[in-house]
């Protein structure tokens, strides 16, 4: 789920397989004029398809000529992305 607030955009919940098509779905449509910052602060689960999501908001906002920002990432993103090598990849905030 996502929220969006003044200056970010808040995603609470897990990133995980079931709910994958629709947070990057979700994520995509709230990408604005000014890119979009996502807050990842109320996380609560993150497996390999939340690294695909956070990628997928990464190329529909190149698509767009804007930028993605990650804020607050769960430290389970952060071994994952180490994991798979991508970590320096990450905007991170």
């Amino acid at each position: 789920m996502i929220r969006k607030t003044e200056d970010r955009l808040e995603v609470s919940g897990a990133m995980t397989l079931p709910g994958a098509t629709a947070l990057l779905a979700e994520g995509n449509a709230c990408i604005g004029e000014d890119g979009a910052v996502f807050d990842l602060a109320a996380v609560t689960a993150v497996d390999s398809s939340g690294i695909a999501v956070i990628f997928g908001w990464l190329r529909e906002a190149q698509r767009r000529g804007k930028t993605v920002r990650i804020s607050h990432p769960p430290k389970d993103l952060l071994s994952l992305a180490e994991v798979y090598g991508v970590v320096e990849l990450l905007p991170l905030v």
